[in-house]
């Protein structure tokens, strides 16, 4: 019976062998592979002298221990990850996704990098426009790793340094324009935030791919400066608006006033027609001033009767 399992137990390890020697060489992992297979060699070396001291038990141990000693060869990296191999502390590889083995017992050290886009959101930065108003802007950055060797060596915090500097850039360059060119070009200052952004963060396998300005907070007295200038603007337009209807209507005044000059009659049809209009109202009292023309006519005949 003790033969039989320890049978069994050369089976299952034979079959991880193959599977992790047919993983190495897929991977093109040419230490794993030496490694393997001086592994093996080992393990026949040992199991064949414990069998001819007929220690089966300690048989049953090391294989034990070589199965333990496979298990820690394995790691999984996701599909969205990128596995950074140092081994003895020196940068040798970049593991891609999937099962991969490495060296146990400390020898290979594996950092996972995520590749996946980043958000961080800048905190609210005090800045001084070129004009000389105090402000408050917090923006949004999106980025990615590029490259996980040089996010790993170069830089110690990836995500922290490229928040630190974000606030930075964020400073200088709008302390660079006047508040108008915060408010009306935006779209511009993102373009441009991002594009020194990217750059100082290059050098880090970071790509930045974009900045977006969320908010600007201007000072209780400037909102109601700038309330009063719009104010002022209005009442600019409506008065401008109020006087070229004035100067419409009174070339309009002008055009009717020749056209009544050349038919006197029709200024009486006029002063009558206002007559009609004005005497829906009963609780006014009207004047109508008569034409000198009509008195004229009267004179006339008081004269002729005497």
């Amino acid at each position: 019976m003790g033969f039989q399992l320890l049978m069994l137990l050369w089976v299952v390890f034979g079959i991880w062998w193959l599977l992790y020697m047919g993983l190495a060489l897929t991977t093109k992992a040419q230490g794993i592979v030496l490694f393997l297979g001086g592994l093996a060699v080992l393990v026949v070396l040992v199991q064949w002298a414990l069998l001819g001291y007929g220690l089966l038990f300690f048989s049953y141990a090391f294989f034990l221990l070589v199965y333990i000693f496979l298990g820690s060869m394995i790691r999984i990296i996701s599909e969205y990850e990128r596995g950074v191999l140092f081994r003895f502390g020196r940068q040798i590889a970049v593991l891609q996704p999937g099962m991969n083995l490495v060296f146990p017992m400390g020898i290979d050290y594996v950092k996972s990098m995520d590749l996946r886009t980043f958000t961080i959101d800048v905190p609210k930065q005090e800045v001084i426009t070129k004009d000389n108003v105090p402000i408050l802007v917090d923006a949004v950055v999106y980025f990615n790793i590029f490259d996980p060797v040089l996010a790993v060596v170069k830089v110690a915090d990836y995500v922290r340094s490229t928040s630190l500097l974000g606030q930075t850039i964020l400073r200088s360059v709008l302390g660079q324009h006047d508040m108008d060119e915060l408010l009306s070009k935006r779209n511009e200052l993102n373009d441009l935030l991002k594009r020194l952004l990217d750059e100082a963060t290059d050098p880090w396998g970071v790509k930045v791919t974009g900045v977006e300005v969320k908010a600007i907070e201007l000072p209780e007295s400037m909102k109601r400066a700038m309330a009063r200038q719009a104010e002022a603007e209005r009442e600019r337009r409506a008065k401008v608006i109020a006087a070229d209807g004035e100067y419409q209507a009174s070339e309009k005044l002008a055009e009717a006033a020749r056209v009544l000059a050349a038919e006197p009659a029709s200024i009486q049809l006029r002063y009558l027609q206002t007559l009609t209009e004005i005497a829906v109202e009963k609780n006014s009292t009207i004047l109508f001033p008569l034409p000198i023309e009509l008195f004229r006519f009267f004179k006339d005949r008081v004269q002729g009767g005497e």
